[in-house]
């Protein structure tokens, strides 16, 4: 399979998503002093406000924009303006698809957090935890899907035919049913199979409790 990719590409590449995914863990933090006598600060994830998410979206579009400016930049000096042309393209097209898909993505969390009634303040965390286990399954499913098309073409096909079957739902409107997390199968087994406390425990996923490990909803 023809690449662009060489190592320091990669490397390169992956120390920019290194940098902004650490940048977005901490840039929201803030220490605000306990009402008490304690004189340290507790730090604490307060909710995002809309104007305050305006103005991160655009700075990781622009810090996209950027990004797909340097790839030109690179590929032009390195393999001609036509390879580049193509290569940028592809990129800026993969991440517009992208864009548009996270769109829909918001009610499907925000149902989520409805159910188990998350808190404003906790949410940004628990997204930040998902999209680096998205990044992770996705790396592996795209080198995984690379690998069985080149090996067997038939595999499109198949592709395909999920495509297809996932916009004819789509269009149908089924993601706009009201689903009830609490009888998800998955769920119920999770409940039978692992302590559960009923309330959340600030932002600590796993508690002990009486020496016991308890998960928080």
């Amino acid at each position: 399979m023809e690449t662009i990719g060489t190592p320091w590409l990669y490397a390169i590449f992956f120390a920019i998503v290194a940098v902004m995914l650490l940048i977005d863990f901490l840039g929201f933090k803030h220490k605000d002093p306990l009402e008490s006598s304690d004189v340290n600060a507790v730090q604490e994830h307060q909710p995002v406000s809309i104007k305050l998410a305006a103005v991160w979206s655009i700075a990781w579009v622009s810090v996209s924009a950027i990004f797909a400016g340097g790839l030109w930049w690179y590929l032009d000096a390195e393999l001609g303006t036509a390879v580049a042309n193509q290569k940028t393209l592809e990129f800026v097209t993969g991440y517009l698809i992208e864009k548009s898909l996270a769109i829909d993505n918001v009610f499907v969390w925000l149902m989520i957090f409805g159910a188990f009634a998350v808190p404003p303040a906790l949410q940004r965390r628990i997204l930040l935890y998902g999209v680096i286990g998205a990044i992770v399954l996705r790396t592996i499913f795209i080198l995984a899907g690379a690998w069985l098309i080149q090996e067997f073409s038939w595999v499109l096909y198949i592709f395909g035919a999920f495509l297809v079957y996932t916009g004819y739902k789509f269009l149908k409107g089924g993601h706009d049913e009201p689903v009830d997390l609490e009888e998800m199968k998955l769920l119920k087994w999770l409940r039978r199979h692992m302590r559960i406390t009923t309330t959340l425990r600030g932002e600590k996923f796993l508690v002990r409790e009486n020496g016991l490990l308890w998960a928080t909803p």
